[in-house]
């Protein structure tokens, strides 16, 4: 109540432009209409990969608040671009596998079940140079599976890309987020990759230093970070960070 107290002394405050990677979406959405009645502010929100993102940014297009991976913010931080001290990790989600809606679920339980069932896969998507595809094609490697799993690769540009080859057939596994697997139409999650290999994509925000309503995009921040949001990251997939 506090928080809420808080934003909403900036109601009737500017349009807050948000830059966010496609990790934090299925939240954002969610959450935003809560913020915006809070606080009377409204927020622009363009999404993509957080590589893209970076481009954007750094070609100078105008925004308030970036929320990317842990290093575009402080490749961001570096260039001066987004100010250090306001770099704050919202939270994170392990990487799973999507099946289309209602196809049989591969064992994913350990590290040789999910051998066995990537081997087996047909077609495997992923976002090339998203979280999930620098994630796949790392442990692809590290697994020794390059020369066999190569040639059943469908990269794609962004998430929704994979989401759309698993919904409609055109690959059989999608490796992305779990966030960006649940509530997706047409596409379900098969389970989340074995302890012993299993990783993060991150998400971290910050805001620009040329941004025009400080204020505003801090209270967004809080708005992130604050306990009210926790039953939502839950249902999409997310957690803090320990």
């Amino acid at each position: 109540m506090l928080l809420l107290a808080c934003v909403a002394s900036l109601a009737g405050g500017p349009q807050i432009i948000v830059l966010s990677s496609n990790g934090l979406r299925t939240v954002l959405t969610a959450a935003a209409p809560q913020f915006e009645r809070a606080s009377g502010n409204q927020l622009a929100i363009s999404y993509g990969v957080s590589s893209e993102l970076k481009k954007r940014i750094e070609s100078g297009e105008a925004f308030d608040v970036a929320i990317v991976t842990p290093p575009v913010i402080d490749a961001l931080i570096a260039r001066g671009t987004i100010a250090a001290d306001t770099r704050a990790a919202i939270a994170r989600s392990g990487f799973g596998i999507a099946v289309r809606r209602g196809a049989k679920k591969p064992d994913l339980r350990s590290v040789d079940a999910l051998k066995t069932a990537l081997l087996a896969a047909k077609s495997i998507a992923f976002a090339k140079e998203g979280a999930g595809g620098l994630f796949f094609t790392a442990l692809v490697n590290r697994l020794g599976l390059s020369e066999q799993l190569s040639p059943k690769f469908k990269p794609t540009v962004t998430g929704a890309d994979v989401s759309e080859a698993v919904a409609g057939g055109a690959a059989d596994f999608g490796v992305q987020p779990i966030s960006e697997i649940l509530f997706v139409p047409g596409v379900e999650l098969a389970g989340s990759f074995p302890a012993a290999v299993q990783d993060y994509s991150v998400m971290v925000a910050g805001i620009s230093r040329a941004s025009q309503h400080r204020d505003a995009a801090k209270a967004l921040i809080a708005f992130l970070m604050s306990s009210a949001l926790e039953p939502e990251l839950k249902r999409r997939g997310m957690e803090r960070l320990p």
